[in-house]
């Protein structure tokens, strides 16, 4: 039989232990998050740096091309997952490729001094078609 000091315990316990359950479970989806808007970042880099590396050496123009890729991907994939999304297409003697930049969605309102940004760069050599020819050279064509 139950003591009457003890009647409503089950529910003061409740109570109390209800926000740090809540809490956990805001901090998990916000890790989800995350690592979904990584994903993303990762996909538009790195098809923006494909077509920036396809681009002939001395081609004109695709920078452009391949930021306009990889913003086609962020607004695809995750269009309200990366918020402000920064993306940047480099280049490096000859090496190019595209950075993305981003801030995930923040579903904890409590950490507002907390920006959970993501930055994604990929990039490569810029490819070299040579034809198959007798004495091939070594000029990119």
């Amino acid at each position: 039989m139950s003591d009457r000091r003890e009647r409503g315990a089950t529910v003061i316990e409740l109570a109390m232990i209800m926000p740090v359950v809540l809490a956990v479970i805001l901090l998990i989806v916000q890790v989800a998050l995350w690592f979904h808007g990584r994903q993303v970042a990762d996909a538009a880099a790195r098809e923006g740096a494909r077509i920036a590396r396809s681009a002939g050496a001395e081609s004109s123009g695709w920078e452009g091309e391949a930021e306009d890729r990889a913003r086609q991907i962020v607004e695809a994939v995750g269009p309200r997952l990366l918020r402000d999304a920064d993306i940047t297409a480099w280049e490096d003697a000859d090496q190019r490729g595209v950075e993305v930049t981003g801030q995930v969605v923040q579903v904890v309102p409590l950490l507002p001094e907390l920006t959970f940004t993501i930055t994604s760069r990929f990039g490569g050599p810029v490819e070299c078609f040579r034809p198959d020819v007798e004495g091939g050279g070594d000029e990119c064509g």
